[in-house]
């Protein structure tokens, strides 16, 4: 029931979106002391104080710092986070881009003065003005981490990396002999969509798909077939991380698109699990740190954005969470367990394979007209539930 009430409002807002608009808190000029906490709406393993593993701690040393109590709430899918946002008193939240202009455009979040930020200097120049976070010029928060949605797989049902996501789209017997029905998840959001979509791209260029966000209802209908087709395949749709960790030690689970979160804990547990980016290419995230229009400890939340952009934070976090830093610097100064190789080995370099996850808007640049969010949300919740 819960989920269903956070897709309404994750409905509700997505009407909005045509054109993002300003929020209406006017930038802050300077930095105070804390004000003793900072509330933040999280993906999971983004903010780690060593609870999961000592070696991975980047928010004890920011307490005893600056004084600011670092109160996490672990979201597990983008339309979650909007509907926490829109409910309020929450100081921060780390948004992908299918969340980012929902957020703004629904001034759930306020503009973000860099001036007060001294690391915004290091950010990846490929992300210091991204669409997915700054609209006419203006900042709506610091870049955190990107990467890609990988097919992650068990490595004794595949001796070798699929080439393709057909493994999890269409119903086939696979290496070990049997068949996939049933052993592989997908996605539990309605942004999945865009994955049918990608999919389709280079299997049926005929229709014409130019961006995996951006469809036309021939091409929409197209994405929900292959979905339905999908249906019969899956075992579960997952949304918690720990949840499809455990199904793929415990529960017979051999495919399904992932983060390498996931496939770095299951390693980091001798789990026979390894990910690739099949030929289709892969979806992704890029996600920023925004502040709440109503933010209630905004010195604090300022204070952790700049820490956020420490080197060693973005080191250690690209390590742990198999992503890419958004400070280059944390690839290669040293300061933090990540290295160049490391980097490479997560797609630094894969930077315009991406397709970024953005949300979908009814007037859209590829071709004029599109299906909006709001009816992803309504429709996908018809496909998983077998209508």
């Amino acid at each position: 029931m819960k989920k269903i009430l956070n897709a309404c409002t994750a409905m509700a807002l997505a009407l909005s979106v045509t054109a993002p608009g300003l929020a209406s808190a006017e930038m802050m000029t300077e930095v105070g002391p804390g004000e003793g906490q900072v509330n933040i709406v999280a993906w999971a393993g983004y903010i780690e104080r060593g609870e999961t593993d000592k070696a991975f701690d980047w928010v004890t040393k920011f307490e005893e710092a600056t004084g600011c109590k670092v109160n996490v709430k672990t979201a597990n899918t983008s339309d979650e986070m909007v509907a926490l946002m829109n409910e309020g008193g929450f100081d921060l939240v780390t948004a992908s881009g299918d969340a980012s202009l929902r957020l703004i455009a629904g001034k759930r979040v306020q503009p973000i003065n860099v001036d007060l930020i001294p690391s915004w200097s290091t950010v990846d120049d490929r992300l210091k003005d991204a669409p997915w976070h700054t609209v006419d010029g203006v900042h709506y928060g610091t870049p955190y981490m990107w990467g890609p949605n990988v097919l992650m797989y068990n490595t004794e049902t595949f001796k070798e990396a699929p080439t393709s996501w057909n493994v999890v789209f269409e119903e086939m017997d696979l290496p070990d002999g049997k068949t996939n029905k049933g052993r592989v998840q997908a996605y539990d959001g309605p942004i999945h969509i865009a994955d049918a979509a990608q999919y389709l791209m280079f299997h049926k260029p005929e229709l014409g798909i130019k961006s995996p966000y951006e469809l036309n209802e021939d091409q929409y209908k197209a994405a929900l077939d292959l979905l339905r087709v999908q249906r019969t395949l899956v075992g579960r749709y997952w949304h918690d991380a720990f949840i499809q960790i455990d199904d793929f030690k415990n529960e017979g689970v051999v495919a399904s698109g992932s983060w390498p979160f996931q496939v770095n804990l299951l390693k980091a547990d001798k789990a026979p699990v390894a990910s690739t980016i099949p030929q289709e290419g892969a979806t992704g995230w890029a996600d920023t740190t925004m502040m709440h229009v109503d933010a209630a400890n905004p010195n604090c939340a300022y204070l952790w954005m700049e820490h956020s952009l420490a080197s060693n934070l973005q080191s250690d976090l690209s390590v742990w969470f198999g992503a890419n830093p958004s400070v280059p610097a944390a690839c290669t100064d040293g300061r933090g367990m990540q290295t160049a190789e490391g980097c490479t080995a997560n797609g630094l370099d894969d930077f315009d394979r991406i397709r970024f996850w953005t949300t979908p808007v009814s007037k859209c640049e590829s071709q004029g007209e599109c299906v909006p969010y709001y009816r992803w949300v309504s429709d996908y919740i018809g496909v998983i539930g077998g209508r």
